[in-house]
């Protein structure tokens, strides 16, 4: 299962029916012209049915150096897979076991490694525990608990009157011109609450570092990869009459799918793909509820997890400097981004972990503290920092509701403290997690871009914390579990942020009003 910002998950689903400043890994101005000859040091000859691995490639962004470095690969016994030549960046498989090490001395090459340790086969999300259907019956007691106007479940949605985003839809339900596009385990556009704002033109898949835009390519492999609907859904359900609603119900969504269909992992190069993809395809936000896989946080010091950063940091580079804002989810570790230290020991998840101390200053999650990138951290209904969610002073931008099993709602019919969203298959389901934070900061974004359309990526994310409810540090130990230790610290960081909750709570209703 994915890392859908968390630790892997188990579905179950029943059907209803009707985190712009300097890169980590910068792109360089064009460089002079390569040789037209490739050393011959590079050359080498892959064994037999050894076992191939994907790597990405960063290099110069002058053509003479991409062709030069692309037949460099070629000689070191690589092939390449594609090329997005506007960031320098090339997915490339190799069976040689010295592909890296050797493509690396080729000149232009910036930074180059492997993005699995475990060899491509045939054929890092950000929930929190498992997802829980909603129940037919529970469906109907929620449709006669409906106020008028309402959507059918909307009673349960908390999470919606916690930001005003209610009210909010009375004002402006946001613009059909802003396309929000899920980057994520795909989604099923078929949904009746998804359907009619969805955008098939902006969708694709980017399983395998290539985008493929044939339709239907952004569905879920299956309807146990339901992380990306249940996200659509809380960004743009529509307003019709069926189910949920929305944050921002009259904006258009897009899925570009990213997780690979047999282990559900969010690989580098499929990343790297969705955010051009996004960029080239007017995209105004991106939503981003996961961690590229395999490694938990990617070390500047190790040259695999280096080319990883520096690639991904390009491609999401790109699309702000296209115009797009990316937003993503803190994480579920609880881990303080902004410590001296933090313990990895899920890493790499597509082979055997290991166990190590890492400095989150050095060694990053992905996206989520790449520069320019919204952090987000999660909240339960008490507007207090979920038990789960990890924060930052100085790393985390704003928050937003993501459920919590210790903060229960008093008012709602169900009584759930999680996140009430669509599924595959037409269904209704219950998650928490920063992956559910993110795609209402997302929402929010939306609305403030939908209100202020000249407004670009920096300008959004200004309006977005400038707007966002102060939540201050608590005043007593933080102790979700009841259990008499202090679970976290929170470090105030003056008057626009703090190490929980940044700059505060994002506030649909005033994102729909002018200022």
């Amino acid at each position: 299962m994915a890392h859908l910002r968390s630790r892997r998950r188990a579905a179950l689903i029943v059907p209803l029916g009707a985190a712009l400043v300097a890169s980590v890994g910068f792109v360089p101005a064009a460089a002079s012209a390569a040789p037209d000859d490739v050393p011959a040091a590079v050359s080498a000859k892959p064994a037999k049915d050894a076992p191939v691995f994907a790597y990405v490639v960063n290099t110069r962004t002058d053509r003479k150096t991409i062709a030069y470095v692309k037949r460099a690969i070629a000689r070191a016994g690589g092939s390449v897979v594609v090329t997005h030549e506007k960031i320098g960046v090339i997915v490339a498989h190799s069976s040689d076991s010295s592909f890296g090490e050797r493509i690396r001395e080729v000149r232009g090459v910036r930074s180059a490694g492997a993005t699995h340790t475990a060899p491509l086969r045939a054929a890092g999300t950000t929930d929190d525990g498992k997802a829980r259907p909603l129940s037919e019956g529970d469906a109907k007691a929620l449709a006669r608990s409906a106020a008028p106007g309402a959507e059918p479940m909307e009673a349960d949605q908390w999470d919606l009157r916690a930001i005003g985003a209610d009210k909010a839809a009375k004002i402006n339900p946001g613009s059909r011109k802003v396309t929000v596009a899920v980057i994520d385990t795909g989604v099923d556009d078929t949904h009746p609450d998804l359907a009619p704002n969805f955008s098939a033109s902006q969708s694709a898949s980017c399983v395998g570092g290539k985008a493929d835009t044939s339709a239907g390519a952004w569905r879920p492999a299956n309807k146990d990869h339901y992380h990306g609907t249940h996200v659509a859904g809380e960004i743009g359900a529509a307003r019709n009459g069926v189910g949920v609603a929305g944050v921002a119900p009259g904006v258009k969504i897009a899925g570009i799918k990213v997780a690979d269909p047999v282990d559900e992992l969010f690989y580098p190069e499929n990343v790297v793909c969705a955010f051009v993809f996004a960029a080239e395809h007017g995209v105004e936000i991106t939503n981003n509820s996961y961690y590229v896989d395999p490694w938990l946080y990617n070390c500047k010091d190790d040259p695999d997890q280096k080319a990883i950063l520096d690639a991904v940091n390009r491609a999401q580079l790109y699309a702000q400097r296209k115009g797009t804002l990316n937003v993503a989810s803190a994480g579920n570790s609880n881990h303080d981004l902004a410590s001296d230290a933090i313990v990895d020991d899920s890493s790499p998840d597509d082979s055997t972990p290991v166990t190590r101390t890492i400095d989150p200053s050095e060694c990053l999650d992905v996206p989520t503290q790449l520069p320019g990138v919204v952090t987000t951290s999660a909240t339960g209904v008490r507007n207090l920092k979920s038990s789960y969610s990890s924060y930052g002073k100085g790393v985390v931008d704003v928050t937003a509701p993501g459920g919590d099993k210790y903060q229960l709602p008093t008012d709602t019919p169900l009584k759930n403290g999680n996140i009430l969203s669509t599924m595959p298959g037409g269904g209704y389901g219950w998650l928490r997690g920063t992956s559910m934070a993110a795609p209402h900061a997302s929402g929010v974004a939306a609305l403030l871009k939908s209100t202020h359309p000249k407004a670009g990526p920096a300008e959004l994310q200004r309006l977005l914390k400038s707007q966002a409810d102060r939540l201050e540090c608590p005043d007593t130990p933080y102790d979700p579990d009841g259990d008499g230790d202090a679970d976290a610290v929170c470090e105030s960081g003056g008057k626009d942020k703090n190490g929980f909750y940044g700059a505060g709570l994002v506030d649909a209703l005033d994102a729909v009003k002018k200022k």
